[in-house]
């Protein structure tokens, strides 16, 4: 997982802190620094922002956990997506993980 700084931290915010996760987009099971970014979003009322959605996971009920974690996040490749879309992609992504496997 990436922290993308450009658009979405602009003035007056800050970048609290910046968690890089090296994990394919099929396994995501024992995820300690996404789990330390979800802890530190929790504790400072933090938006996470990930680079791309299919790079955080390839599997919707994974998806939907972290939609569901009460921790707003945004993926920089899909900025304005809601949760509809954000469930949407994530069964394409996880499709295409079956297709590539």
């Amino acid at each position: 997982m990436l922290v993308c700084r450009s658009r979405h931290i602009g003035a007056g915010s800050e970048l609290l802190a910046e968690f890089k996760e090296i994990e394919s987009g099929k396994k995501h099971t024992n995820r300690p620094q996404l789990q330390a970014a979800l802890q530190q979003c929790r504790k400072s009322k933090a938006t996470l922002v990930i680079a791309k959605l299919d790079r955080l996971a390839r599997n919707v009920h994974f998806i939907t956990g972290l939609i569901e974690s009460r921790v707003d996040f945004v993926c920089c490749d899909n900025p304005h997506a809601n949760k509809a879309m954000l469930q949407m992609l994530a069964v394409f992504a996880e499709h295409e993980r079956e297709q590539i496997s």
